[in-house]
């Protein structure tokens, strides 16, 4: 089984790369890490190089990755990945100094979502310098879609360390890779796709502070504050450019002890289900899936 030690980064292609980085610095409020790649923007929120890349070119998710613990993990977790008749391609010096780590691989999941695992993801010790105050404190979690929650969640624990923490029927699946109620969710959609990257902020304060701002810019609400009660963190969704649709939320549970948790399903159609508040319940706009380029043939 591979072990997932956290989730790292997702690179995204837009076609506006000037118009997405305005959003991600001065509206979400990320740190633009400096680069001299050609149309490639990093962006920062906690102590990784950076959580976020924006690729210059056509407009969907590129790559969503995870950490592993190290080149020997990487090496093993690619032997096993090829076992399960997977194709793994193993990326190159360039691409790896683009994702700020040692090396890495890539694969697509059975549904179609490319997704990388890396080995020795940098870390910068500068402040992180958030491009407004918005109090962004983590990159909390990634959300993936595939047509069926179930097999998902059998190919991520099946081959991976991820646990079922709940369910909220059969649209979505929340998972975890450590003490954190869920790094990792699934729900329900027809093709591959990035449903929504999470940023934690520090209080209660801060998300509400950030409501008010994001509706004074004019931002696209998509739902919240509410509280999920799933994980009990209370939420808020926008919409960005690109159709990347990003989340604040603060709390959520912690499962310290396995054996003691066991997956709780919740009713799909209960709105509540979603928001124990009860406010509306409207689904992200997803960003789909670019398909990856063949590989070279050899020579």
């Amino acid at each position: 089984m591979i072990t997932l030690t956290d989730i790292a980064y997702v690179r995204s292609g837009v076609e506006d790369l000037d118009g997405a980085v305005r959003f991600a610095r001065d509206i979400v409020g990320l740190e633009v890490v400096d680069s001299d790649e050609p149309g490639v923007a990093h962006l920062r929120a906690d102590q990784r190089g950076h959580c976020l890349t924006l690729v210059e070119g056509p407009s969907g998710v590129i790559s969503s990755g995870f950490t592993v613990a190290g080149p020997g993990a990487l090496a093993e977790a690619e032997t096993e990945l090829e076992k399960q008749g997977l194709r793994v391609e193993r990326g190159d010096r360039a691409g790896a100094r683009s994702r700020g780590v040692s090396e890495y691989i890539a694969f697509d999941d059975p549904f179609g979502n490319h997704v990388e695992l890396a080995a020795a993801q940098f870390r910068c010790a500068d402040p992180v310098r958030l491009g407004r105050g918005s109090g962004i404190t983590e990159f909390g979690h990634l959300c993936l879609d595939a047509p069926d929650v179930h097999e998902a969640y059998r190919f991520w624990s099946t081959h991976f360390n991820a646990k079922v923490s709940d369910w909220v029927g059969d649209g979505a699946c929340l998972m975890r890779i450590d003490q954190v109620h869920h790094k990792l969710a699934v729900f329900r959609g027809e093709e591959a796709a990035l449903c929504h990257i999470n940023f934690q902020v520090e209080s209660l304060d801060d998300l509400m502070r950030n409501w008010h701002f994001l509706v004074e810019e004019g931002v696209e609400i998509v739902m919240g504050p509410g509280r999920h009660p799933t994980s009990g963190s209370v939420f808020l969704y926008f919409k960005g450019p690109e159709n990347l649709t990003y989340e604040y939320a603060v709390g959520g549970d912690l499962i310290e002890d396995d054996t003691a948790w066991t997956p709780r399903v919740f009713d799909l159609g209960q709105p509540s289900s979603i928001d124990m508040w009860r406010g509306p319940v409207a689904p992200t706009t997803r960003q789909r899936q670019l398909p990856q380029p063949a590989p070279a043939p050899a020579s």
